[in-house]
């Protein structure tokens, strides 16, 4: 795995697909200003029409999440990652490939680094509370009791957030064996995201030059 400086912290990250993003620690990190780790979080709960409402600094992390997307959802890598899971999740294949990125970036990060940043993460949440609509704070208590953010480094941290998305998924069954297809693709997934990622951090700090 690559690694890159964000932000002035050494990093391997990944990214994601299309909305209700499951890949909330790549979103987190792939950001330039603690407003916009508020944007990138808000961005799932939110109505489009609202997006103008936020201060100018949290709608530019609301703007990183969306090219982040856009950018995902067309790079050939990504398409074939999906391939990996959409045999037995068929249109869900995004939702599990973002988990599985997470877990490299989880892992490619020193340890210390990767706990910082997510205890980073939760109190500039909770310092920008007044933002933030009901549904997400109630989502963010358990991510901060459980430390979803750290714990995605961990297989049983990663099997967790996969049945979450299955126990999400209203038309997959909720025994699907999607961790098992995970931990015997590990090697294709992580060449997919090393081959991915550079193109998509060279895209998104560019993004962030032209605020």
């Amino acid at each position: 795995m690559k690694k890159l400086l964000i932000g002035g912290v050494l990093a391997s990250i990944t990214l994601h697909s299309s909305s209700n993003s499951m890949n909330f620690l790549a979103h987190s990190y792939l950001t330039f200003s603690d407003e916009q780790i508020v944007g990138q979080f808000l961005e799932d709960f939110i109505r489009n029409s609202e997006r103008y409402s936020f201060p100018e600094k949290i709608q530019q992390g609301i703007t990183l999440h969306r090219e982040i997307d856009t950018f995902t959802d067309a790079h050939p890598e990504i398409s074939e990652a999906k391939k990996i899971f959409s045999p037995l999740v068929r249109l869900y294949s995004g939702a599990f490939v973002d988990v599985a990125f997470d877990y490299f970036l989880a892992n490619s990060l020193p340890d210390d680094v990767l706990f910082n940043h997510s205890q980073k993460v939760y109190r500039i949440l909770w310092k920008h509370e007044k933002y933030l609509p009901a549904n997400f704070i109630l989502m963010l208590e358990r991510m901060e009791k459980d430390n979803w953010l750290y714990n995605y480094k961990e297989d049983w941290g990663i099997k967790f957030s996969i049945q979450n998305v299955l126990n999400k998924a209203k038309y997959l069954d909720k025994n699907l064996a999607v961790f098992e297809v995970f931990m015997n693709n590990k090697p294709r997934l992580e060449n997919h995201f090393d081959i991915f990622f550079p193109e998509l951090l060279e895209h998104v700090t560019k993004i962030n030059s032209e605020f």
